[in-house]
């Protein structure tokens, strides 16, 4: 598919994971991209392979305010305009909330939700131009609670609701504004978790689908929601999270009756 030749779209956190994802998967489909993330390294990792001439490698730190408007300024100067913004950088803080420091709070709202203000907030008034969107990414943990990441929660749970904000005041002027909301998604931010066998036990028994997601199987998602396929689509949070917020959060009792 080529659903977005000629299309400009910036990527933040396009070092590794879902973000580098995304930026690939917009590559392969025409696009003229701008990667961002805190590792330069990274970000030309990413797009190794890739014709030089549609790309864009804008390495920086998106809880810097100033750092933003020129990351959007740039993307302008090179392109000459804006079609997609993914806002996808972000990081998570785990422990008791008892013992998260302020530290950790500020940088966990900083990279997580500073960053969509800052970078919708910037982008939108080109965005206007070209009637684009925005596809933010919140999580599970946007739509409800985790044990051990009451920050997270906090900064996702903004972005779920400023998604659907954003989407009642622009969609009328050509703009669409999703999110996505993934769950356990296989990357370097999340091998650790992975390698914990009582971990992946407990997400196998409360995923139907038996295991973590890819993050070619997030940008898939990404990618729909940018594209003309989905021109009726605003305001949407939507769950990639292969069915675990399809339960209502009882035990499997199938499972527990050794009938599964």
């Amino acid at each position: 598919m080529n659903r977005f030749e000629g299309k400009v779209v910036i990527v933040t956190g396009a070092g590794s994971g879902i973000g580098a994802a995304t930026a690939c998967r917009f590559l392969r489909e025409g696009a003229f991209i701008v990667v961002n993330g805190r590792r330069e390294s990274k970000l030309h990792e990413t797009v190794a392979g890739f014709d030089e001439a549609k790309l864009l490698v804008h390495p920086g730190d998106v809880s810097d305010e100033a750092y933003v408007k020129s990351l959007v300024e740039d993307t302008i100067t090179k392109f000459g305009k804006l079609d997609v913004l993914v806002n996808n950088a972000g990081i998570a803080t785990f422990g008791p909330f008892a013992q998260i420091t302020t530290e950790q709070w500020r940088k966990t709202m900083g990279t997580d939700l500073d960053s969509v203000y800052f970078a919708s907030r910037e982008a939108l008034p080109h965005l206007l131009k070209t009637k684009g969107s925005i596809v933010n990414l919140s999580s599970v943990s946007g739509i409800g609670g985790d044990w051990g990441l009451s920050a997270y929660n906090a900064a996702k749970g903004a972005i779920t609701n400023f998604t659907r904000a954003l989407a009642l005041e622009y969609g009328s002027r050509g703009v669409r504004i999703n999110a996505v909301a993934p769950t356990l998604t296989s990357s370097e931010a999340t091998a650790d978790l992975e390698k914990s066998d009582v971990v992946m036990a407990a997400f196998v028994d409360r995923l139907p689908v038996g295991r973590a997601a890819t993050p070619d199987e997030i940008a898939g998602v990404i990618a729909f929601l940018a594209s003309e396929d989905a021109v009726f689509v605003n305001g949407v949070v939507l769950p990639v999270d292969g069915g675990i917020s399809a339960s209502n959060g009882q035990p499997n009792f199938l499972s527990l009756l050794g009938q599964s």
